[in-house]
């Protein structure tokens, strides 16, 4: 898969430790954590360990979360990808995305979203993409319905400290029980 994508808007590319600094102050600003704010980045070894991650994931799948820069000026405006989670026929491509709260609305999510679809369905077509986001977030569930995924669970969410939030699941098909157990652990 290629390290980096360009588009008319964007350049999306693969993570690097350097990409700390301009990921974390995303991942700590409240207001991109508007629709579950425990998940905030509140120390920098989150954000660290969450680079590493996306690193292990480029390197085991060929494909993970890419950085998210804007063409013209190269500033860093978020992440975004399908990250390989669970293993052998319980395997899904998790659809994720993080923009920096100033540039949300522009389409930037939708945009890097197409791209990872059409990416791991070349890369991985035998196995689903997956997308998850509490209930209220409907921005979210927006761009997944846009890049065609479908609503295939709705159900409380597990281990979140609001025992009142739903966790949506929208997919590209019809997934195994071994698939909905990765999912929903």
């Amino acid at each position: 898969m290629h390290d980096e994508i360009l588009t008319d808007r964007l350049i999306l590319r693969r993570p690097t430790t350097a990409d700390l600094d301009a990921i974390h102050r995303i991942y700590a600003d409240p207001r991109v954590w508007e629709h579950y704010p425990t998940l905030r980045h509140s120390e920098r070894a989150a954000t660290e360990r969450l680079i590493a991650r996306w690193i292990r994931g480029w390197d085991a799948a060929g494909l993970a979360s890419w950085i998210v820069s804007l063409r013209g000026t190269g500033e860093i405006v978020g992440n975004g990808g399908c990250v390989l989670i669970g293993d052998g026929d319980a395997a899904v491509w998790n659809l994720g995305y993080r923009i920096s709260a100033d540039h949300h609305g522009r389409g930037f999510a939708t945009e890097t979203s197409r791209i990872a679809v059409d990416a791991v369905r070349l890369l991985r077509p035998a196995t689903p993409v997956v997308a998850f986001m509490v209930e209220h977030n409907r921005a979210s569930a927006v761009v997944a319905e846009k890049v065609g995924l479908t609503l295939v669970h709705r159900g409380p969410d597990a281990g979140n400290p609001d025992p009142g939030v739903i966790r949506l699941v929208y997919s590209d098909r019809p997934l195994t029980d071994a698939q909905r157990a990765t999912i929903l652990g």
